[in-house]
């Protein structure tokens, strides 16, 4: 009997696995990611791209021979369950808070056998924590944010989105639908925005730019402190809707710039 076998030969369907896996330098086991693949940026060159979010090329799949597939939530649940159907070896997480996210880092580098390699990125992620915590200390007070997924229909931020918010001092003010499983279940009213009146408005859609222009002229938002104010600051995705590595290595600074340009007077 042989020894066991780490898995060698991973193909990433979203871009948390991949950005991880760079980064505890076991970049050599990625055989194929997702088109929306984009940490590190040298990915986009060195890795063959086989499935976008919703959907994924079983033909170029099987060519690569994976000896596993890692994905992400329930949307991609017919993927896997079509992979698993041609004899693959599919792990799917569905992580949803910055602890489960952590949680899922440290067992996807235990996949590999990188345990020990994960422990100083993990405490450099805690230090980054540390350091929001002493600058959100010094806040006169804690501005309003509502964190924007999508426009139609609106879907406000998921557990991840809104916790890190909250880490770097922002209150989101929708802060009760965020445990919300699926999509629909953050589905917030948008005379519920306007009355809440959100000081700092987050957007950040996956798969398309945000239009600021088109916020500001819906219907009743202009008395929205953060429509009169001028502070709607689009997020890159790549960064706030990949429940992975990117929220510790870049959000958290990325967030605290933000507030650092304001004034919470």
């Amino acid at each position: 009997m042989d020894s066991p076998i780490l898995p060698q030969r991973i193909i990433c369907l979203t871009e948390e696995s991949v950005e991880l896996l760079y980064l505890l330098g076991e970049s050599q086991r990625i055989v194929g990611v997702s088109q929306f693949a984009m940490r590190p940026k040298e990915v986009r060159v060195e890795k063959k791209v086989v499935s976008v979010f919703t959907h994924a090329n079983q033909k170029k799949i099987l060519e690569l021979r994976p000896d596993l597939v890692i994905g992400y939530s329930d949307i991609q649940k017919d993927i896997a369950r079509d992979l698993i159907n041609l004899g693959l070896n599919v792990w799917i997480s569905n992580h949803r808070t910055l602890q489960e996210t952590i949680n899922y880092c440290y067992a996807l580098a235990s996949l590999v056998g990188a345990g020990e390699k994960f422990s100083p990125l993990y405490q450099s992620w805690l230090e980054k924590m540390r350091e929001a915590e002493s600058f959100v200390s010094k806040f006169p007070r804690k501005p309003r944010v509502y964190l924007e997924e999508w426009d139609e229909p609106l879907i406000s931020g998921i557990s991840y989105f809104s916790e890190l918010i909250e880490l770097c001092g922002g209150t989101d003010i929708f802060s009760e639908l965020r445990s919300g499983f699926l999509a629909k279940e953050r589905f917030p009213l948008e005379s519920e925005i306007i009355k809440r009146d959100p000081e700092i408005i987050l957007p950040c859609w996956c798969g398309k730019k945000v239009d600021i222009q088109s916020i500001k002229q819906r219907d009743g938002w202009h008395q929205v402190s953060a429509v009169r104010n001028s502070r709607i600051f689009e997020l890159p995705p790549e960064i706030f809707l990949q429940p992975g590595p990117a929220l510790f290595e870049s959000g958290i600074e990325y967030i605290l710039d933000i507030f650092r340009k304001i004034s919470l007077e």
